[in-house]
């Protein structure tokens, strides 16, 4: 009953170990990522690229935040570009899919080189595994899309929802980062409490919206490892913006307590 409701809205599962492996491993990894966060152990980035121990973290190699940013997020670019060349563009759908990742990852380029304002820097060891991540996960869902070609399609269609999720979650990320890079002036690496925007409901909207982009890219794809990737952030991202929370909770003490993590008026 489970699994004939499920493939209402899903592909079947391709006869693939590796995809098969990989919704297991990406799942549970982003999810145990998410778990270190709410316990106070951080990915070296953003507000947190010092965090822990000051004798540990001097002996590891430091990046500028830009340069670590473009090493996080050019493979996946890069992965999705090479898609359209590796897989035949057959049907819609993968079109959809390969063109949405790839302009997810080419706004993220964009806004490191043109957008965002950084203060701090990122640890190398953080660096490779967010790189790793999100070059894996956008050549394994295109893989599995590929792998889906003749299978018959799902019931109920999402791929147009997925579009417009997709759109509304890019678009309002891309206006939070602005908004972010607005909060200091020139030469200012003093932190500030964000506002505009959902910033007087959340703490971290961009995550949100993020999670919308990652909800559209898996309505796009329908395939069992797209909503494993979509899940596994979510929580990642969860528990990314607890930690934020808390901390512009121990940063600030006008930060004003009725503004949640994530979701407004829920987290």
């Amino acid at each position: 009953m489970v699994v004939t409701t499920m493939l209402t809205y899903i592909f079947p599962p391709p006869p693939s170990l590796f995809v098969t492996a990989m919704s297991v491993i990406s799942f549970t990894s982003l999810a145990s990522l998410g778990l270190s966060e709410l316990r106070g152990k951080h990915l070296h980035y953003s507000k947190f690229w010092n965090s822990g121990s000051k004798t540990s973290a001097a002996k590891k190699i430091k990046l500028s935040s830009r340069t670590g940013m473009l090493i996080a997020y050019t493979p996946a670019f890069l992965a999705g570009v090479a898609s359209f060349v590796l897989y035949p563009q057959e049907n819609i759908r993968i079109l959809l899919l390969c063109s949405a990742l790839t302009i997810h990852f080419f706004k993220r380029i964009f806004e490191v080189l043109f957008v965002h304002s950084y203060s701090g820097g990122m640890i190398l060891d953080s660096v490779l595994p967010i790189s790793l991540s999100y070059f894996l996960s956008t050549a394994t869902v295109t893989y599995a899309q590929y792998l889906t070609q003749g299978f018959p399609e799902p019931s109920v269609d999402l791929k147009y929802l997925g579009c417009l999720l997709f759109l509304i979650g890019i678009s309002g990320n891309f206006y939070h980062h602005y908004l972010l890079s607005k909060i200091r002036s020139k030469g200012d690496k003093d932190y500030k409490i964000p506002k505009g925007g959902l910033f007087g409901l959340v703490i971290c909207p961009h995550y949100l919206f993020e999670i919308v982009g990652f909800v559209g890219i898996s309505l796009i794809s329908q395939t069992l490892y797209a909503f494993s990737f979509t899940i596994g952030s979510a929580l990642y991202l969860i528990g990314r913006s607890c930690a934020t929370r808390r901390w512009y909770l121990s940063k600030f003490d006008h930060f004003p307590k009725n503004v949640k993590a994530l979701i407004p008026f829920v987290l």
